[in-house]
């Protein structure tokens, strides 16, 4: 059985926006294609009449600095983001979730933005992504607008992109004194693919305190998003045993932790998400001190 009928690569974002308006339906777009092509190929997806292949679209490449944000555009291969020195310097969270994406032939080939529109609740480069408080930046005939990266989530593999809709890429707030990111994750030993359970902390720090502090945690449900309540139960506080348990137990509060016929049971992710919360403000914690003293990193 045929899973498509038809491949277009166009050189350019209207050419693109045009082919997902022109062609029969279903159209899915492609990039790097190491999720749809192999869920295509398993029969775990439904078979489509055009796959448009996004990945030589100018618009949809590079990682720069763009009126005052960390721009990475949504066909950016994995490994050139974890790669980057722009990244590690001001999203270094995802610098660190990019680099144990799959391994070094996947991460030549995926990009940052099927990581975000395939909306597993476990994607690494996502999650990361939401910590940092990436926006989207997503283009259509209509033109082009900017979501906040939680809302693109529906479920889990279903994305609020619209048919005639394209994920340019991601714009991410430089990283200013004291503000510092860290991403941390469990795998099963003999795996490659989905994690067990991953966490990603953005703060910023003043003095002795956490002065702000963004949380997110995957998988904690069917959809990623940020543990308000434990951001709630750290900021303005000092980073003390104290208030790293209460951090960990708001986050049980609010996540949704369930047991995974092949990963992990309800209550291992339950007691190593504080182990992991722990590991990663703390870096973060001690990152932001450096980056106090040393003032603002690289800006432009």
């Amino acid at each position: 059985m045929k899973i498509w009928t038809n491949y277009l690569t166009p050189s350019s974002l209207s050419d693109a926006l045009r082919a997902l308006r022109e062609s029969p339906a279903p159209v899915r777009v492609v990039a790097g294609g190491t999720d749809l092509l192999l869920e295509l190929q398993q029969g775990k997806h439904a078979p489509v009449h055009t796959l448009v292949d996004v990945s030589a679209i100018p618009e949809m490449r590079g990682i720069e600095i763009r009126d005052g944000h960390l721009f990475i555009g949504a066909a950016e291969p994995v490994s050139r983001v974890a790669a980057s020195p722009l990244v590690h310097e001001h999203a270094q969270a995802l610098s660190e979730a990019a680099s144990l994406i799959g391994g070094p032939q996947v991460r030549n080939v995926a990009t940052l933005g099927g990581n975000v529109a395939h909306a597993l609740p476990a994607a690494d480069g996502a999650i990361a992504l939401t910590a940092l408080d990436a926006v989207a930046e997503i283009a259509s005939p209509a033109g082009t607008r900017r979501a906040p990266l939680p809302s693109l989530y529906r479920g889990v593999t279903q994305n609020t992109l619209a048919a005639d809709e394209v994920l340019l890429g991601f714009s991410l707030p430089l990283k200013g004194p004291g503000e510092a990111s860290a991403f941390r994750r469990v795998m099963r030993p003999q795996g490659v693919a989905v994690a067990i359970l991953n966490v990603a902390v953005w703060l910023r720090r003043e003095g002795e305190r956490i002065a702000d502090v963004r949380i997110a945690i995957g998988p904690s449900g069917p959809v990623i998003r940020r543990m308000t309540e434990a951001e709630d139960a750290l900021r303005g506080q000092m980073l003390t045993e104290e208030n790293l348990r209460r951090a960990h137990e708001a986050v049980l509060e609010q996540a949704r932790f369930r047991t995974s016929r092949h990963r992990a049971t309800k209550e291992y992710r339950q007691r190593v998400v504080g182990v992991l919360l722990r590991e990663a403000l703390t870096a973060a914690w001690e990152r932001g001190t450096v980056n106090s003293e040393q003032g603002l990193g690289s800006r432009d």
